[in-house]
């Protein structure tokens, strides 16, 4: 006659505890929970998935380190830049950033400030900015040198970038 086993299950293994983040690498540049979704303004954009007050770091955007000159090469011929000078002789290409800041939009009334420290890229909110809001810039000086229509459509928007 053949004999019933009860098999049990083993017991579940513990979650691997995380790897230790290498030397150097800054843990999540983000202070706020941010989703990247289509912009009223134009492609992709940054929106507050919590509410954020006045005057707190938003977090940063991060990316690889190169000259002026190869920025500029990079943004030939892209739809999309993703280049912030840095200095008078280094950019961030933020193009390959994971970063949800790298899709930050240009208004000529923005809710959040951009910020140069040390060769990072930071944003800080202007003013209280509500959950589900769009997170905007004033881009400043630009390569466009003023050819590229400005897209914001906020009241007394400036019309080129």
């Amino acid at each position: 006659m053949p004999r019933l086993s009860i098999l049990t299950p083993p017991a579940p293994a513990s979650p691997p505890a995380p790897a230790p983040r290498p030397r150097g690498v800054p843990a999540d540049p983000q202070k706020f929970a941010l989703t990247v979704a289509p912009s009223t303004i134009d492609g992709q954009g940054v929106i507050a998935a919590q509410a954020i007050p006045a005057r707190r770091k938003i977090g940063e955007v991060r990316g690889e380190s190169v000259s002026l000159q190869e920025a500029q090469r990079r943004s030939r011929g892209q739809a999309r830049i993703m280049m912030i000078a840095v200095s008078a002789r280094r950019a961030i290409d933020a193009s390959q950033s994971t970063d949800a800041l790298r899709f930050i939009n240009h208004s000529c009334r923005p809710n959040a400030s951009l910020k140069l420290s040390q060769g990072r890229v930071e944003f800080y909110a202007m003013r209280d900015i509500a959950v589900g809001e769009e997170l905007t810039v004033n881009y400043g000086e630009t390569h466009h040198q003023g050819r590229l229509r400005c897209r914001c459509g906020v009241e007394g928007c400036a019309r080129r970038l």
